[in-house]
């Protein structure tokens, strides 16, 4: 036996009919209807829905292709402006280590400039002592035999012996080995 008729036997004896959609003298408009009410769902599907969802779709995927493509633009445009950055900073480097070399320069010149005139000054100064000195260790030379007479003058009378002048003279120019 079939299965719609043991679906009739089994409506039978619980009293009433079948149940309708398991009815098989409904099968043939049911089917009807099915294929009328999945013809025009698929028609307003076909027609109204899916081009509307497509036209979502193709839009939003536009839409993701056009700010990826710009993101693209942007990142290209950042990459140049770091590059340009990058070579801006080398050259501001590069002029720093320029202009730091020669204001080093510079100053190394002004202060040779300094040092040989401050040695110019001391060597003059320098030249001058040394020719007051040689004028001193001169006049002092010359007072040398003088004094050196007054003092074995001065020695000769405490010890007791000649103390003249000429005595005196004497034993300084012995001494000195006429060096004055």
């Amino acid at each position: 036996m079939s299965l719609i008729a043991l679906l009739a036997d089994a409506a039978d004896e619980a009293g009433g009919g079948a149940f309708p959609p398991f009815d098989p003298a409904y099968f043939p408009s049911q089917l009807f209807w099915l294929a009328i009410s999945f013809g025009g769902l698929y028609f307003i599907l076909s027609r109204m829905i899916l081009p509307r969802l497509g036209g979502n779709l193709e839009r939003r995927s536009d839409a993701i292709a056009d700010d990826l493509d710009e993101a693209a633009r942007l990142n290209e445009q950042a990459i140049e402006a770091k590059e340009a950055l990058e070579t801006k900073l080398a050259q501001a480097k590069a002029k720093s280590r320029e202009t730091s070399a020669r204001t080093e320069a510079e100053i190394a010149k002004e202060v040779a400039e300094a040092t040989r005139d401050v040695d110019a000054k001391i060597g003059e100064k320098l030249e001058a002592a040394e020719a007051r000195i040689a004028d001193l260790r001169q006049k002092a030379m010359a007072n040398v035999e003088n004094v050196a007479t007054v003092a074995t003058s001065a020695i000769l009378a405490r010890l007791g012996g000649p103390a003249t002048e000429a005595a005196a003279r004497k034993a300084v120019r012995a001494a000195l080995g006429n060096k004055v």
